[in-house]
């Protein structure tokens, strides 16, 4: 083609150029809009006619102009592929074909030509010799720099006027505070190596730039009136950051490392050193101020992410009445490895702009080590950089060379401006490495030899840093080694007093309740009849010229009549629950995928005007006394969307927090969030949560993987009070439960196995005196039942009830009684011990479930049962089996009718 004798390789530069010409011409330079606007011939014109449009008529001058604009956009795009930004490899990065002047049909006779630049570097006209010299100075340093990839022009022009410009160099203060900050950073990791060898701490050495980093984004929020930042990190530098950063006393640390620790402490039966999470006051050198926390996890790496975005929503939320809506900056710190491994980091990243879930933008560091454990680069991630992942959300990435701290320090304020500026996430990635194994005890060389003989003969950040500002002149000598000694001087200080303090007996391990089995007081949670009518009237009380979905509004309106008819669905117990609770000042926030909706067409937390598109929360208008109600449809997610549920949770305990999964099978998508968090998280860190999760299970033939919520997995995790599972059969019962969850004073998770089919089953309502008057039963009698002529107990939970008695009532059997089981755990042992209690003690007892006898609840109830009972109990279930449901509806009815028919036999 004509135009790649004029433009080379870098012919897409021109076309990416010309299209964003199309769009909108203000988005390019004025050299790139009069080139277009010309009779120039280029490529995207050609690939549409066919053909030149027109003789080139432009002289050879105003042709290397173009050449010229093409050069300074080809080093905007691709200049960070030669940057210098690796500490191992300073000064030996290799040129990039597409950065030759050649193949901009420029030559070196060229070079002290001057060319309009159109406002690059400041200038209206440079020689090209300068515009490479800027070029270089701008993208190839300590920096580099992709932005080019952001959609927005404003966007980009507004990092490109910020990387385009000369960068002042710190001042002697500044410089001083930096080389104190990484000698506390290195003189704290050394310090560790020598008093405890062989102990794991994953250390910071090699990226203790990471402090000066945190240190400049601390500093810059302080002066920008943040309020509070919230870090979520995994455990490489941890302890480094919770001593330089947070502001964890030495001592206290230490103490963790001599296993001091009181295990009946508020951290539980404890976790290690390197799990834990702190809260501090970061202090500036003129008084200024900021709180922050590092949220605690676990070795799961990532998993902290979603976490920390959910603390911090929570906490802009409590904070932002009145205010700036982002008072609270989210920091999250990763590892480059498992930046571009794991998954739950891309789904961090898409819920960064969703209405539920934004934080105003979260900075991202990535401590890039260049290696995993013992895995390298190219067997981990298939693409160019660790960062890339965090292109799909079109967030400007920085890499910077973790060598250069005053580099580090500038690159930390622009990507905090940038984040204050567009309330979008920014990446930092801070290019260093580690000096030791994996954790300490482990030998790096075995697997990444030549890397780690280069590490070896490398001098510190500090020593490096050091050198450079004695060599400039900036400091002196003495300055150095004095910041150094006052340091390891505090350190010296707090390691000798842990060591005379005497190491505490070790003593019993304690529950952190009572006892095994106490379930939370029961607190008053029926409402009156007037609050009812008032929740129910808001229902169909729409604002003027509101269309509601003709299918949707015969549903609204049988809300009102349910209360007169005695038949409360499930939906319509629901919406009295979260309403009544938003009456007594609760907050509820309910996300989920569909949840606004409700996957089975029954919520409508959200009405949609059918004709303008408009939404209409009806619980929204109880009232100005009201909380609020905040319902979300989640993306399609289930491992990010409960974390951020959970961190919510933890920093709003005042709220009913609801997240629903589109059916409960799909729950095990977050399975690390379930096992490291919701049930072990108060044991491990004293971390309480009141996170609800609404999972609706039942098997109805819908196959294996819409059938079951797993109940067998929940009811492993259960010991020490640490959660609440419930599978109610009632809507009263259900309506109950979540007020309890949220009036409770005593916070723990709660699991409901919520219904499918009994959502419109005529059988499964309720009155409004069950509303009205009572609480939650953990166990329903069956009050039908003449208990002198009992023969068989059948004790089950959830929707088989319905199925059992209607074949009861069918068959005309009056020597049977069923009783409900409405909450697993804690076990209600008193309440069922009761129960039994009324029949005679020669009748048959049986557990009857619809999952097979390997799953459900049966492997967890049949202990208690038995042992109320003093005798064998039999279960009535399907075979054991490897999936939770068959794939046949017919097979499943057969099955269904079978296991009826033999609970009675």
């Amino acid at each position: 083609m004509a135009s790649q004798s004029r433009f080379g390789i870098n012919e897409w530069l021109v076309d990416e150029q010309y299209e964003r010409y199309l769009h909108d011409p203000g988005s390019v330079d004025r050299t790139w809009r009069e080139f277009f606007a010309s009779a120039v011939p280029v490529i995207g014109r050609q690939a549409r006619n066919g053909a030149t449009t027109r003789h080139d008529s432009t002289d050879e001058s105003a042709m290397k102009a173009v050449r010229v604009a093409a050069l300074i956009e080809a080093y905007r795009v691709r200049g960070h592929l030669v940057a210098d930004t690796d500490p191992l490899t300073t000064g030996q990065v290799v040129a990039h074909p597409e950065l030759d002047i050649t193949e901009f049909g420029l030559r070196d006779d060229d070079l002290p030509r001057e060319f309009v630049v159109d406002g690059f570097a400041g200038q209206a006209a440079m020689s090209l010799r300068n515009v490479l010299s800027s070029l270089q100075e701008f993208y190839c340093r300590s920096v580099g720099a992709e932005y080019m990839h952001i959609q927005s022009s404003q966007e980009r022009r507004w990092v490109q006027q910020r990387i385009e410009s000369p960068q002042p160099r710190q001042d002697v203060a500044e410089q001083l505070q930096i080389l104190y900050r990484l000698g506390a950073a290195e003189a704290f990791e050394t310090f560790l190596q020598t008093k405890y060898v062989g102990h794991k701490r994953y250390s910071l050495e090699g990226g203790e730039s990471a402090i000066v980093l945190l240190d400049a984004l601390l500093l810059r929020s302080i002066r920008q009136g943040v309020r509070e930042a919230v870090i979520g990190m995994a455990h490489r530098g941890r302890l480094n950051v919770l001593a330089n950063t947070i502001g964890k006393s030495y001592a206290e640390i230490f103490h963790e490392f001599e296993d001091a620790v009181d295990i009946r402490s508020v951290q539980g039966s404890g976790d290690v050193k390197y799990h834990l999470g702190a809260e501090g006051t970061y202090r500036a050198l003129d008084g200024g101020t900021i709180a922050v926390s590092v949220v605690a996890n676990p070795s799961h790496l990532e998993i902290v992410g979603p976490v920390a975005q959910g603390v911090v929503r929570a906490k802009q939320e409590s904070a932002a009445v009145g205010g700036e809506a982002f008072p609270v900056l989210p920091i999250v710190v990763h590892g480059d490895a498992a930046f571009a491994g794991q998954g739950v980091v891309s789904e961090t990243l898409n819920m960064s702009q969703l209405p539920g879930y934004r934080t105003g933008g979260t900075v991202h560091i990535v401590i890039n080590n260049q290696v995993g454990f013992t895995t390298s680069p190219a067997s981990g991630r298939s693409s160019t950089y660790a960062t890339d992942v965090a292109r799909s959300v079109e967030a400007p990435i920085f890499h910077v060379n973790g060598d250069d701290p005053e580099a580090v320090v500038r690159v930390a304020r622009l990507a905090f401006d940038y984040r204050q500026t567009f309330h979008k996430d920014v990446i930092v990635d801070l290019i260093c490495y580690r000096r030791h194994g994996h954790s300490e005890v482990d030998d790096p060389s075995i697997t990444q030899p030549a890397m780690y003989d280069r590490i070896d003969v490398r001098a510190s950040v500090r020593k490096l840093y050091a050198e450079a500002l004695v060599r400039r002149g900036d400091i002196g000598e003495r300055q150095v080694e004095g910041a150094l000694r006052d340091y390891q001087g505090h350190l010296e200080r707090a390691f000798l007093e842990t060591r005379a303090l005497s190491v505490p007996h070790s003593p019993k391990p304690v529950n952190p309740v009572d006892a095994q089995n106490a379930a939370a007081p029961q607190v008053a949670t029926a409402i009156t009849e007037a609050t009812a009518r008032h929740i129910i009237a808001s229902q169909t009380g729409t604002p003027g010229g509101f269309t509601v979905h003709a299918r949707v509004l015969p549903q609204l309106q049988r809300r009102t009549t349910m209360l007169d008819a005695g038949t409360i669905d499930w939906a319509t117990a629901e919406t009295l629950s979260i309403g009544s609770l938003l009456l007594d000042g609760v907050p509820v926030r309910l996300a989920g995928q569909d949840s606004r909706r409700g996957t089975f067409g029954q919520r409508h937390a959200v009405l949609i005007d059918r004709r303008t598109g408009a939404e209409h929360t009806p619980l929204s208008s109880l009232g100005s006394q009201a909380a609020s109600f905040a319902p979300y449809d989640s993306m399609l997610s289930e491992l990010a969307a409960l974390a951020f549920e959970y961190g919510y949770s933890l920093a709003r305990p005042e709220a009913l927090v609801l997240w629903e999964a589109q059916f409960g099978d799909f729950v095990n998508g977050a399975q690390t969030v379930i096992d490291e968090y919701i049930s072990s998280s108060e044991q491990k860190w004293g971390q309480r949560s009141g996170v609800t999760l609404l999972l609706p299970h039942g098997l109805e033939g819908q196959g294996p993987d819409h059938s079951s919520g797993r109940i067998e997995r929940f009811l492993q995790l259960c010991a020490q009070g640490n959660m609440t599972v419930a599978m109610p059969s009632l809507p009263g019962n259900y309506f109950h439960l979540l007020r309890q969850q949220a009036l409770s004073e005593h916070r723990r998770p709660l699991v409901v196995f919520t219904p499918k089919s009994m959502l419109r089953s005529k059988a499964a309502t309720s009155e409004l005196t069950e509303l009205t008057t009572g609480v939650f039963r953990p166990v329903i009698p069956d009050e039908t039942a003449d208990t002198a002529r009992i023969r068989r107990v059948l004790v089950c939970s959830g929707k088989v009830f319905y199925d059992l008695d209607a074949y009861r009532r069918g068959a005309d059997l009056s020597d049977a009684a069923i009783v409900r089981l409405e909450r697993f755990y804690p076990f209600p042992e008193e309440d069922l011990g009761a129960e039994l209690a009324r029949f005679p003690a020669e009748a048959e007892v049986r557990w009857v479930q619809e999952e097979p006898a390997n799953q459900g609840a049966w492997s967890f109830v049949g202990p208690y049962v038995q042992r109320l009972v003093s005798r064998p109990v039999a279960c009535i279930s399907r075979p054991q089996a490897p999936a939770p449901a068959v794939g046949s509806a017919r097979r499943h009815s057969g099955e269904q009718k079978d296991l009826v028919m033999s609970a009675f036999r």
